[in-house]
């Protein structure tokens, strides 16, 4: 099964239509599926006086409140039909995770098949509803969540008209970056286990490591924020892929995907030029006469593997030699 790639722009575009349409390019080169970015309102998103994020503190103007930074990294409804046009000119799919109704709604109308539900959205109850009643593909993040609160996110969707063949969970931690100790890449597979639905990953670790470690644990999602440039102002950049990390994150995932197969455990075309090589035969251990007995003291298995095989070797023990054997030669019958 192919990973569908998200590439994350999010709000790396800080606010320039033309950062924006370089990201789409760079998601589009490295070979992602979607490019994703983000679609709020800051006036619905956040009230005047709420707290930035200790990391977004650390990486912006300290003085300057959540939703003043907000405010700046707006897309318009202009600048989202400027940025599909750009994706499907570079041929990659265009996709924006909406923080509020409108948004959704949005989105909706500019066509978006698939609604993605940020890790900060997994408790409000109206937008699930809404969501849910909309009967699309979801992709529901799980950062800061336990299982309880992921489980009642899903049966929300579901009550509310969505089935849940049609949702997906993506595992993540909401820390940036995320240290590796807190990543706990096995709570993918009791998502799955526990809610039986189709698992992925939103990662904010550092480095490429745990997405390709999470498609080998089975998600069919990843999704990872890259940047231009880590040293650009803005509360992302820093914990983001450059875009060789990029490229390199989504060709060793497209090589997972190949490593992984079908399961099935059998002999594979490179390997059956080997066999004779490296597998052995039984051999005469010393010189055997015609009509002399087989015997622990006169056979041995040794390569190569074009004679009888060593799993054969209680039918021969104790058997007549038929003609005479040289050291070394492959015992025929």
């Amino acid at each position: 099964m192919k990973t569908l790639i998200i590439a994350e722009a999010g709000v790396n575009h800080n606010g320039d239509i033309l950062l924006a349409k370089k990201l789409i390019e760079i998601a589009a080169d490295a070979g992602a599926d979607l490019v994703k970015f983000q679609t709020f309102n800051s006036s619905r998103l956040a009230t005047i006086s709420a707290p930035k994020a200790d990391y977004q503190s650390l990486l912006t103007d300290k003085s300057e409140s959540q939703h003043a930074m907000l405010r700046k990294l707006e897309l318009s409804e202009s600048m989202h039909h400027e940025l599909i046009a750009h994706s499907h000119s570079k041929g990659i799919g265009f996709f924006s995770t909406g923080f509020d109704i409108e948004s959704i709604d949005l989105l909706i109308r500019l066509g978006q098949e698939r609604i993605k539900i940020p890790s900060g959205e997994i408790t409000n109850l109206p937008l699930l509803r809404h969501i849910g009643n909309l009967n699309k593909e979801v992709i529901l993040s799980t950062g800061m969540s336990n299982l309880s609160e992921v489980e009642k996110a899903v049966l929300t969707l579901e009550s509310s008209g969505t089935p849940k063949k049609k949702i997906t969970v993506l595992h993540c931690t909401s820390a940036y970056p995320a240290p590796m100790t807190d990543i706990n890449l096995l709570a993918m597979k009791a998502i799955k286990d526990e809610l039986q639905v189709a698992i992925g990953y939103s990662d904010h670790s550092e480095g490429i490591e745990i997405p390709i470690a999470a498609v080998a644990l089975g998600a069919t999602i990843i999704e990872k924020h890259f940047t231009i440039n880590k040293n650009l102002p803005g509360p992302d950049h820093k914990t983001s892929l450059e875009p060789s990390e990029l490229k390199a994150m989504v060709a060793a995932i497209r090589n997972i995907e190949s490593a992984l197969g079908d399961g099935s455990k059998r002999l594979t075309p490179s390997e059956s030029s080997n066999i004779i090589a490296v597998r052995k035969s039984i051999v005469a251990k010393t010189t055997i006469k015609k009509g002399e007995l087989f015997t622990a003291d006169n056979i041995t298995t040794k390569r190569p593997g074009s004679g009888i095989s060593p799993m054969l070797w209680d039918q021969i023990i104790n058997t007549k030699s038929k003609r005479d054997f040289d050291n070394d030669e492959i015992i025929e019958l």
